[in-house]
């Protein structure tokens, strides 16, 4: 009786699966990335304060491009430049001013950034997509 209550409780564990790849998002299709920001230079300048944002819409990072925020020098957060509740089109890069994203594609879709990519004002419910991001000295390296 004990094997079988062993083995059972085995194979439950074993079944189970993480949801790191889960994104939970049926919007946003999944891309591969990897870059890396060097915070000394000049055009990062923004990120080296507690509160600075970085949008780098270069392609290949992110669909439509990736926010950087510093929480606290250190502690940074990446998020996905596109609007986190609609299909990727072209109004769907959020407009960044201070920690607050919103759209331009006609809805009133508004994000807070410092907190989290939480959806404070709109339709759909979606926070921003989130990728990884390290701090290694003063590089940071963000990917997905």
């Amino acid at each position: 009786m004990k094997k079988t209550i062993f083995l059972l409780i085995t194979l439950l564990v074993c079944s189970c699966s993480g949801d790191d790849d889960n994104r939970n998002n049926p919007f946003l299709p999944n891309v591969t990335f990897s870059f890396q920001i060097n915070l000394n230079l000049p055009q990062y300048v923004n990120l080296r304060v507690p509160g600075g944002v970085f949008v780098d819409r270069t392609d290949g990072r992110g669909i439509k491009g990736v926010i950087v925020y510093n929480q606290n020098d250190d502690q940074f957060f990446a998020y996905e430049l596109s609007d986190p509740n609609i299909s990727p089109s072209d109004c769907s890069a959020l407009i960044v001013e201070g920690t607050r994203a919103s759209s331009d594609c006609g809805n009133e879709n508004i994000y807070e950034i410092a907190s989290f990519g939480q959806q404070i004002k709109g339709e759909g419910g979606n926070p921003l997509l989130g990728y990884r991001i390290t701090k290694d000295g003063n590089n940071l390296s963000i990917s997905n």
